[in-house]
């Protein structure tokens, strides 16, 4: 279940920055994992009996552990990932806050009582088991997180497979798990590769459900294993966002904030607006605001507080995004980016002819965006939804009717007006189409981790 052709007995963790070898890390064999499963399905029993507040209690010293790492965690996201330090650290802060949430949502996670005849009728809503969670490199804490902290919150126990090249993070969290006061064995971490230790983990009888994020193709395997024993899947897969553009917009909000918009972690987001529609008699004044935008912005050492875009994540994944750079393509518009060590990709924003080319149509994971105009809201709807995936999205116009007109139209799990914001820990996330399945985060989240189960008391005598 990974891209990564070579299977050995460890992984090797790489600066991306730099290229420089940061660890070697033992790989988990079937094996180990079946032995992981068994010490999971224990200690989750008796995680599950806990009364709720002291589940929460433990989860906030959990947050409270993650919080006073804030330093160390974040070098260590710097270091493996490439991520900006401002970026790191607020993935960080991010892991702490989804801990806290899910803690405060333990003793709200409650069942219903239903008029009946005859009786009494409750639900209850009782924890899967054991949970497995495929976390991907992009961002590999805050992913994590996604999954770890409501499963638990719901009773359950975690195993976390973190991707080949970012194994680090979650090994230290699963450390401060184990400090904070959590049963061992309760959240354990299994680094691996995909098709060796992920495929095990989804093929496992003992694990209830699998949470993924990652590519499509991926999700769809995992998906189809899955179904030979009715797991449970929440797939959060690819993205090819829009970032639509009206004429009545404030073109020089719209613009400065277009780059970060497919810029962040160096276009590694499956969120990002890597389809820029502009509407057509505003085209030309819209990219004469944003390529300068686009090439002052300044990628470097992610170390420095001032770089806004780091590396990519391997040298694998930057043959992959430049082999959409290609000659006859017109790019309007290019920044700079580093030589020498490291896997550097410029920004680049591409004006393709063909809005059907694949630079606009497939997946590129990287510092690159199409820009493609439209005519009218019809248009708009025609080129958004021209595509397989439906994960965000944004739409800029400051007419509230069209806003709205749009939001309902564009088939996207996430869309956001005159901004570019989608996640919040605290809301739905979650995609149409191929871009995944089922929904994480916000006020739900627990109850995902869990089945209804109905009771019904007669009172006839």
């Amino acid at each position: 279940m990974s891209d990564l052709p070579p299977v050995e007995d460890h992984l090797t963790v790489l600066n991306p920055a730099t290229e420089a070898v940061l660890a070697t890390v033992p790989a988990t064999t079937p094996a180990q994992l079946d032995a992981a499963v068994a010490r999971a399905a224990k200690a989750q029993q008796g995680w599950a009996a806990l009364a709720p507040g002291d589940r929460a209690r433990l989860l906030r010293r959990f947050a409270d552990a993650v919080d006073a790492h804030t330093a160390e965690l974040a070098a260590l996201e710097v270091a493996e990932a490439g991520h900006t330090v401002g970026n790191a650290q607020w993935e960080v802060g991010n892991v702490r806050d989804l801990l806290e949430y899910a803690a405060a949502g333990i003793e709200r996670l409650t069942g219903r009582q239903i008029p009946v005849a005859g009786g009494l009728d409750v639900t209850f809503h009782e924890p899967l088991g054991v949970v497995g969670v495929i976390a991907p490199w992009n961002f590999p804490m805050p992913i994590a997180a996604w999954g770890l902290a409501p499963a638990l919150a719901a009773g359950n126990a975690v195993l976390l497979k973190p991707a080949e090249t970012t194994p680090l993070t979650a090994l230290k969290l699963a450390e401060l798990a184990l400090a904070a006061g959590l049963p061992e064995g309760l959240f354990q971490v299994l680094p691996g590769y995909g098709q060796v230790t992920g495929r095990a983990l989804v093929d496992h009888p003992g694990v209830r459900k699998i949470v993924f994020t990652g590519s499509t193709p991926v999700g769809k395997e995992i998906m189809a294993r899955c179904a030979t024993q009715l797991k449970r899947v929440t797939l959060e897969l690819g993205g090819k966002s829009p970032n639509i553009v009206f004429a009545d917009a404030d073109l020089a909000r719209a613009a400065a904030a277009a780059p970060m918009s497919f810029l962040d972690n160096a276009g590694q987001d499956c969120c990002a607006r890597t389809r820029i529609l502009v509407q057509r008699e505003v085209y030309d004044d819209f990219l004469a605001l944003v390529a300068p935008a686009i090439e002052a912005v300044r990628v470097g050492d992610p170390s420095d507080p001032a770089t806004e875009m780091g590396p990519l994540i391997s040298a694998r994944q930057l043959e992959r995004v430049t082999g959409y750079l290609t000659p006859e393509l017109p790019v309007a518009a290019r920044g700079t980016a580093p030589t020498g060590p490291g896997f550097w990709c410029p920004p680049t924003l591409l004006a393709p002819e063909d809005p059907d080319c694949r630079a606009a149509t497939e997946e590129i994971f990287g510092p690159v965006a199409v820009v493609l105009p439209f005519t009218d809201e019809a248009d708009a709807l025609r080129l958004a939804n021209a595509t397989r995936y439906g994960l965000s999205g944004s739409i800029w116009t400051r007419d509230l009717g069209r806003a709205l007109r749009m939001a309902r139209g564009v088939e996207s799990g996430n869309l956001s007006v005159n901004s570019h914001s989608s996640v919040r820990y605290w809301t739905p996330f979650g995609g149409f189409g191929e871009s995944g399945l089922g929904r994480e985060l916000g006020p739900d989240a627990l109850a995902h981790f869990t089945e209804t189960k109905n009771v019904f008391i007669s009172t006839e005598e």
